[in-house]
């Protein structure tokens, strides 16, 4: 493991007693983990300017306000599927503050919000959502042994003309299925092909394999 080349404000403070103490400027470095350089830099600048914090950078003054990078935030979250060039579009016809689209995507990171393929769900109507609550709250009480008696089926259609997939959306981590951040979409799009199958508590259908899935109709 590489010696460590910046210390806290403590072990500054620690080297510095130390050095006074006596101890050398190469077991003080063995003793922080630290390149011994580290520590010489540090008494030459105690030494010159009785202080161990480093001088403050001025670097490159912030664009944005704190105001700003809040509408900015609130402009990501209220419209998830917005680009950093619609937000900084939006931000300049409000505030008349303009900036880059790479500046949005630099404040959006600083709220924890990052660009993410968003997650495919069909579009479910009330009757849908009714159905499925009815079906859970008759089977909530059932045992394994009801559920040993029930095969379950599915089938997925393997569309040949998938959609890109460039949409992004911003949301921070554990948002993946929030509400906003996932892009609903027409099912089976294009050509595609139907597979079936099915399982239980002790087996299975078997799988058809490419060349039966060559020869299975397309259904109409």
């Amino acid at each position: 493991m590489p010696p460590r080349r910046k210390l806290s404000d403590l072990d500054r403070g620690r080297a510095i007693g130390w050095l006074q103490d006596g101890v050398a400027a190469r077991q003080v470095a063995q003793r922080l983990a630290v390149a011994p350089s580290v520590i010489i830099r540090l008494k030459q600048r105690f030494h010159a300017a009785g202080r161990v914090q480093e001088r403050q950078r001025s670097g490159r003054p912030r664009v944005t306000t704190q105001r700003e990078d809040r509408f900015i935030q609130r402009q990501a979250m209220q419209q998830r599927m917005a680009t950093a060039n619609n937000i900084r579009q939006r931000l300049q016809a409000t505030t008349n503050t303009v900036v880059s689209g790479q500046t949005i995507r630099n404040r959006l990171h600083n709220f924890g919000l990052r660009a993410r393929r968003p997650v495919r769900g069909t579009t479910l109507t009330a009757n849908h959502r009714a159905a499925r609550r009815a079906w859970c709250t008759q089977h909530v009480r059932w045992q394994r042994q009801q559920w040993a008696q029930v095969l379950f089926t599915d089938e997925s259609r393997f569309c040949l003309e998938p959609a890109d997939g460039r949409i992004r959306v911003w949301r921070r981590r554990g948002e993946r299925f929030a509400e906003g951040a996932v892009l609903e979409r027409q099912r089976f799009g294009g050509g595609s092909v139907m597979v079936w199958g099915g399982i239980s508590t002790r087996q299975r259908t078997p799988v058809p394999c490419s060349e039966q899935l060559d020869r299975c109709p397309l259904p109409e």
